[in-house]
């Protein structure tokens, strides 16, 4: 029987009813188990597995790869943050001598992965995502690492394309699929070999754990993923993956909000003469909307755009009173930031990456709109 998002987000990893038994079991706070005889059951030891890593890795897989092909099946790992999954990849498919093709605008810790990469041997290249640019690069690459939509940029690559590409070339293909959250593209059903995310951000959505996951179908590949995961020591705690799998049940509705709530901000910002460089892939005129409505289900809670100069970014954002001046997106509660603080993204100074989070809609463009007009009038 053929189910909508919604059900499958609720009734995602659960295990088989059992009388007395709990909908969704417990944490389970374990170092060691039982283990009389040859270590032969599924719970050996600690760092390698847990029952409630167990349960949440099948919710995610259950909603990375829904239309699983016979044969196919989707195995996730879960890590103790995004760039932890983003590491376990990138380390346990490369080798010294190899090639890898980042996105030149893609997440900003990428270029401390790259600094370890070339410590090792490894080659790095670099190209934006728009326009399908990491072609231009990947002749003779093992990895192709693609990061769509791209953060805080917003812009789209074509995974199929893309993905084909590189496989005709013989290289891998690592999708991080953080913005859009597995509800909003599938890219292991794209052709990608891994789709990789930080659940952090919108997969959990409410800003309090850390997490994140990779997902493949190769039993092989994936199992050096999970090597990794046990040689780097990068697991989960039991009680963020229980608060993980937990938050999974309204994933569908906060998606849901969060995203037609961002198409109504971006609309909204459209006509102002002090907003520019407005993106969001779900506006018909914005240059990755082709691409991301091939590709994309949700076109993700993230709106991007630029105020005339930093002070006035500055303004904007502590006049705001329903959204945090905080870092990060995804979240319930709607964060904005001027992204260049941080410095290392190659962004104008006025640039503000805003998340959309699950207030009204009513209120909370009215907010923004009022928090624009008192920072342009400090300037009269």
């Amino acid at each position: 029987m053929a189910i909508g998002d919604g059900t499958r987000a609720v009734r995602a990893g659960l295990p088989d009813p059992e009388k007395y038994a709990p909908t969704l079991p417990g944490p389970v706070f374990a170092a060691h188990y039982h283990l009389p005889g040859d270590p032969t059951g599924p719970y050996t030891y600690g760092r390698d597995e847990n029952p409630t890593w167990t349960l949440l890795e099948q919710a995610i897989g259950e909603l990375e790869a829904p239309a699983t092909r016979p044969g196919e099946p989707v195995e996730t790992v879960a890590f103790a943050s995004g760039m932890a999954a983003i590491s376990a990849v990138l380390f346990s498919q490369l080798r010294a001598g190899d090639a890898v093709v980042l996105p030149s605008d893609g997440y900003q810790a990428l270029p401390l992965a790259r600094e370890r990469l070339e410590a090792y041997g490894v080659e790095v290249r670099t190209a934006p995502t728009g326009d399908d640019a990491q072609l231009s690069v990947l002749d003779g690459a093992r990895l192709l690492w693609l990061e769509t939509p791209s953060n805080p940029g917003l812009d789209v690559c074509d995974i199929r394309r893309l993905t084909d590409a590189a496989h005709d070339a013989g290289a891998l293909v690592a999708v991080d699929n953080t913005l859009a959250t597995s509800l909003g593209q599938r890219p292991l059903e794209l052709g990608a070999d891994f789709s990789v995310a930080s659940d952090t951000k919108g997969l959990t959505g409410h800003g309090d754990i850390l997490l994140g996951h990779v997902s493949g179908r190769d039993p092989l590949r994936m199992a050096e993923v999970r090597r990794w995961r046990k040689i780097a020591g990068a697991i989960p705690g039991p009680m963020e993956a229980w608060l993980a799998h937990r938050s999974l049940a309204t994933l569908a509705l906060r998606v849901d909000r969060q995203c037609a709530t961002a198409l109504t901000l971006a609309e909204a910002l459209r006509g102002r003469a002090d907003v520019t460089g407005l993106r969001h892939p779900g506006l018909p005129d914005d240059p990755s909307h082709p691409v991301a409505s091939r590709q994309m289900r949700r076109f993700g809670s993230v709106v991007s755009f630029v105020l005339p100069d930093r002070d006035r970014a500055e303004r904007f954002l502590a006049a705001l009173r329903l959204v945090d001046d905080a870092t990060s997106f995804g979240g319930v509660r709607s964060t904005a930031e001027r992204r260049g603080r941080w410095g290392g993204d190659a962004v104008p100074e006025g640039f503000i990456r805003f998340s959309v989070g699950a207030e009204d809609p009513q209120d909370l463009v009215a907010d923004v709109l009022r928090a624009l007009d008192e920072a342009a009038e400090s300037d009269k």
